[in-house]
């Protein structure tokens, strides 16, 4: 390389060594064998062998130089060690010329001054010897240098190495430290009852005791008099007398009074409307047509029975009718009728009114038979029974538009792999409206059985309905 100038004006020549090329300390210590190995006239390779030990050559991957030649078998020392000389082994089909402390000489020529070893030459070369050797196609040149220098072993860089610790201002990082700890261990103590004074129990209560004793007893609230009518206290009037050939007053009569025809107009309506609603809630027919269908009373003449005084008064029954005397009671005498209602007073018992009530429709029973599975599934029991009070409210509702309903169905449940109800089909219908039936279907979709694994279940469900009673 070129450099400046030196000293007196004389420019220095190319590949001059520089002053810090000569500070560089110079290796010392047996040099070591370079070999450069050639092949179609160029070096394909070249290595410096600093461990000073044998060169090998051959077909076998051991080989420290891999090449193809039958001159050579698998692993021929080429460059034998033997002790800290090194030695040239070459065989008769190989040529070179090496240079030695002799001159240089042909491999035929230095046959004469070899040593033998079996098949091969041997001829000790010094540091300053240099050569090439021919083995088939391969050259191999080779030279003896200063061994290198020894590499430093790689380091990683001083950021690398640091890590997190370096990286950390630690006088930062001591201040917010003693920063949080001040103002922590403050709020800390401010919440803790370390200062709070030691509480006795039996000081407290004898104190609560002083303070209930101090408490004034609250005034007593007196109610205010208020002033009662003297209505209620004045006698009603006498009763009418009773008709020729009826009967005195029984002591239910004393103190009836008398109401308005308004009132006594509205009191038959709602009596009339009640008659009504029980007749429709029976399914329209009459009272006594319905006691003559029940099997559990004997027939009998309803005229005879109302003529004698046997088990019949006036005073009983849900309507309270009341009439003008006590005693037997005779179709079409000696009593009033709805139209009689207005006309009794509230004094007696059997001419007050009984309190009105909403008079309920028929309701059904739900009776659920034994459910039959393909598949067993561990709660069906369970499940399906408590499906009983949604399978009567859907009968009641139904019996709200047909009182005479009745029947029975079954419902096929499939249940999936998973306990849910995936479908439920009716079969077998008999005597149940579609919205039963529908709203049954709806209760059933609606279940969670257990998981009966596997392709699931279908569960057969049987149902029947009667109305309550019968």
């Amino acid at each position: 390389m070129n450099v400046g100038p030196q000293p007196g004006g004389q420019p220095g020549r190319p590949g001059q060594m520089t002053a810090v090329m000569r500070a560089v300390m110079q290796q010392t210590g047996p040099k070591v064998l370079r070999i450069g190995l050639v092949q179609g006239g160029r070096v394909v390779e070249e290595r410096i062998i600093k461990q000073r030990t044998s060169v090998t050559i051959g077909a076998s991957e051991k080989a420290m130089f891999v090449i193809t030649a039958q001159t050579v078998g698998p692993q021929f020392k080429l460059f034998e060690l033997v002790g800290n000389d090194y030695y040239l082994n070459f065989l008769d089909g190989m040529m070179g010329r090496v240079a030695l402390q002799t001159g240089i000489s042909d491999l035929a020529g230095l046959k004469g001054q070899a040593k033998r070893a079996g098949n091969a030459y041997q001829v000790k070369l010094t540091e300053e010897a240099r050569g090439k050797v021919v083995v088939g196609d391969t050259t191999f040149l080779f030279q003896f240098v200063a061994p290198p220098p020894p590499q430093p072993r790689p380091q990683l860089p001083l950021a690398v190495k640091g890590g997190l610790a370096s990286q950390i201002d630690w006088n930062l990082t001591i201040i917010a430290a003693f920063s949080f700890l001040l103002h922590f261990g403050f709020i800390g103590a401010m919440y803790s009852d370390w200062l709070d004074p030691v509480v006795s129990d039996d000081v407290s209560l004898a104190g609560l005791i002083d303070q209930m004793r101090n408490v004034p007893t609250p005034p007593v609230e007196t109610p205010p008099d208020t002033p009662t009518s003297t209505a209620p206290t004045e006698k009603a009037p006498a009763a009418e007398a009773p008709k020729a050939g009826g009967k005195p007053a029984g002591p239910g009569d004393k103190g009836a009074g008398k109401v308005s025809e308004k009132t006594a107009a509205a009191l038959s309506q709602k009596a009339e409307a009640m008659e009504m609603q029980m007749l429709a809630a029976f399914g329209g027919a009459s009272a006594v047509q319905g006691a003559l269908n029940r099997s559990d009373i004997p027939p009998a003449d309803l005229s005879e029975a109302a003529r004698s005084g046997a088990g019949v008064s006036n005073t009983g029954g849900d309507l309270k009718l009341g009439s003008a005397g006590g005693g037997m009671v005779t179709p079409g005498k000696a009593g009033n009728g709805l139209q009689g209602i207005g006309v009794t007073g509230g004094g007696g018992t059997g001419g007050t009114a009984g309190a009105e009530g909403a008079v309920k429709g028929p309701t059904g029973v739900a009776n659920i038979g034994r459910a039959e599975m393909s598949v067993p599934v561990a709660n069906a029991e369970r499940t399906v029974a408590g499906l009983r009070t949604k399978f009567k409210r859907c009968y009641d509702k139904g019996l709200q538009s047909d009182p005479s309903m009745s029947g029975a169905v079954t419902i096929v449940t499939k249940v999936s792999s998973n306990g849910e109800v995936t479908a439920a089909d009716a079969q077998g219908n008999s005597g149940l409206s579609a919205e039963v039936v529908t709203c049954i279907q709806r209760a059933v979709k609606g279940a969670q059985f257990e998981a009966p694994g596997g392709s699931g279940s279908t569960i057969n469900i049987p149902v029947k309905f009667v109305q309550q009673g019968k």
